[in-house]
């Protein structure tokens, strides 16, 4: 591999291309091939890896209550999270918030080794590097600062600092559009955190994590009777502004954080009828309040993650300045949402068992199979039922977060699955799009629906083997992609969308894929197995397997599931240890 250090910066700077070119230029240098990985250090700085968790000194901290699973507000069965009607709608709490950010960014158990120790989140990542930072923005709550506030999450703490004071004028001018008691949850990334071990492919895995936050997000929300969905409409520099991160002051010192993306989040109960104003909203802020935000009284300013300097990559910074999303201008009608899959549960679990459970597999034992009804199942789910373009409303949990058409469909190896032959499958995740991806794969491929898979399930056999030993292959030589139940690369249709809606699609593409993900690692702890993220594959190859020439389809993101080999070597230890939960 290639290396860099703190004294050279790896500077291959493009002139002359567009973002696009730019974002283009980006995917395709950092892609792994059999012959050359993308570059990166070459090894691991230990002394200088990042801190995972990011204080800002002088903000005061309210320490959030530890909730035991049974009290209130009382986690839902894991299933009732896919049928929304089902869950009773908590109004917004220090209570209910604290459960909102436990299910979606509180450490969940600590392992150690020896006198190594590590967190586990209920947010997965790559590495468990973590470089997605969470941050809230709501009114007055008891219990926390008196009006409305800024706040940044601190996980190790399960505790909210106090980053911003806000005129109440600015809240109500940036919440008036939105049912009552809405707020707004913000994520940003360190890119520091995943380039001080991956190097130039690091944008990647940040964004995987981004959207796996979403998808962790979105489910914390649904558990409480909860709506969100994201405001995609913000700028890149607006989400910034709201969140805090372009005030250069507080970090000056500090390594950055990069804007992703800003949720609005509200009771059920509060969308009364479709005739009222609320019922439809539009997907950005008011200007002149975000503007106003610099009226804020600031506190905090951000801890130095690592002891030197991070090791610069020119690529990194500019497919980040190439994929800043400018504001635009659009609406969205809310309505019910969509039950999605069978209701009959895998196993009578509640979703706090099945987010605390999650866990990331590092070895399968290449025989725990599992049948083909729980394959159509998790399938079912990572499907967006009834979502189009003008209204995501119709949309699944988690999928009605997103605002977009699904552009993200999966190449599956299935190996060890009752009722199934082995061999390549693909999902298309909308069926408008089979045309498309059959035009581009083998002309060979079979194209057939499995014999009692769901009718409306858009699942084709392409081609009949046993594939265990070519996903491990395409997968970086991982025995774990061919020795579980299934695996699969995530394509999503890529130069079309960077091109006709803008280059600031491509992080949308991971964010996509990482939901994708999220959904999968809790139906497989529901089902009894485990899953994984794959972020090292050689991308081109896994490419070349399913017949793609060219850039309309690329593969982003790896997952499997299977069996899990447990080391018995670590002990787990409990999040929150010294803290004991209320009640």
């Amino acid at each position: 591999m290639e290396k860099a250090t703190r004294e050279h910066r790896h500077s291959r700077r493009s002139e002359g291309l567009t973002p696009c070119g730019q974002v283009i230029r980006y995917h395709e240098e950092t892609k792994h091939q059999f012959m050359r990985y993308a570059r990166s250090l070459g090894y691991l700085d230990w002394a200088n890896q990042p801190d995972p968790f990011r204080r800002f000194d002088g903000a005061p901290l309210f320490l959030l209550p530890l909730l035991d699973a049974q009290e209130p507000p009382v986690t839902p069965r894991y299933d009732d999270l896919y049928r929304p009607e089902a869950v009773t709608p908590q109004p917004v709490t220090r209570t209910s918030l604290s459960r909102f950010l436990e299910y979606a960014l509180s450490i969940t158990a600590w392992k150690q080794a020896g006198d190594v120790r590590w967190a586990l989140r209920s947010n997965p990542s790559s590495g468990n590097l973590h470089p997605t930072e969470g941050y809230v923005l709501v009114g007055p709550v008891d219990g926390l600062a008196d009006g409305p506030a800024l706040y940044h999450y601190a996980p190790k703490e399960h505790g909210l600092e106090v980053r911003a004071l806000v005129p109440d004028h600015v809240f109500r001018s940036l919440l008036d559009p939105f049912p009552p008691q809405a707020f707004l949850f913000g994520l940003t990334s360190v890119y520091w955190r995943e380039a001080w071990k991956y190097g130039e492919r690091a944008f990647r895995y940040c964004h995987h994590d981004t959207g796996h936050v979403i998808g962790s997000a979105r489910i914390a929300a649904v558990s409480l009777g909860w709506r969100m969905v994201l405001l995609d409409d913000l700028a890149t520099e607006e989400v910034a502004r709201l969140c805090g991160v372009a005030r250069p002051q507080d970090f000056e010192a500090a390594e950055a954080e990069q804007a992703d993306c800003l949720a609005v989040v509200w009771p059920t109960a509060s969308n009364i009828a479709p005739s009222d104003r609320h019922a439809q909203f539009p997907l950005g802020l008011d200007e002149e309040a975000v503007s106003a935000m610099e009226q804020a009284r600031w506190h905090g300013r951000a801890n130095r993650l690592s002891p030197e300097e991070p090791v610069s990559w020119d690529i990194i910074d500019e497919v980040s300045e190439a994929t800043v999303k400018p504001r635009s201008k659009s609406s969205i009608r809310i309505s019910g949402v969509a039950s999605s899959g069978p209701h009959a549960p895998a196993r009578p679990m509640t979703a706090h068992q099945v987010i605390h459970q999650r866990r990331s597999a590092v070895a399968f034992d290449s025989r725990t199979s599992i049948t083909d009804r729980t394959f159509y199942r998790m399938l079912e789910r990572v499907m967006p039922a009834g979502v189009n373009a003008s209204s995501a409303g119709h949309a699944a949990v988690p999928w009605d977060v997103l605002t977009w058409e699904p552009r993200v469909h999966l190449a599956l190896f299935v190996h060890l699955i009752e009722g199934l032959t082995p061999g390549l499958y693909c999902l298309v995740r909308d069926e408008k799009k089979v045309p498309a991806l059959r035009r581009r794969m083998h002309d060979d491929f079979m194209w057939v629906q499995p014999a009692g898979c769901p009718p409306t399930l858009p699942l084709f056999c392409l081609a009949e083997g046993d594939g265990r030993r070519l996903a491990a292959q395409v997968s970086c030589h991982q025995d774990i992609a061919g020795a579980g139940a299934f695996s699969l690369g995530m394509l999503a249709e890529f130069e079309e969308p960077l091109k006709t809606i803008g280059p600031w699609v491509y992080p949308r593409l991971y964010w996509e894929c990482g939901v994708i993900g999220q959904v999968l690692y809790l139906e497989a702890e529901a089902a009894g197995v485990r899953a994984t993220g794959i972020g090292c594959f050689f991308d081109d190859p896994v490419h070349e397997v399913f017949g793609l020439k060219d850039r309309t389809f690329q593969s982003l993101y790896h997952f499997t599931v299977g069996g899990p080999v447990e080391d018995h070597r670590l002990t787990t230890l409990p999040p929150y240890g010294e803290r004991q939960p209320q009640g």
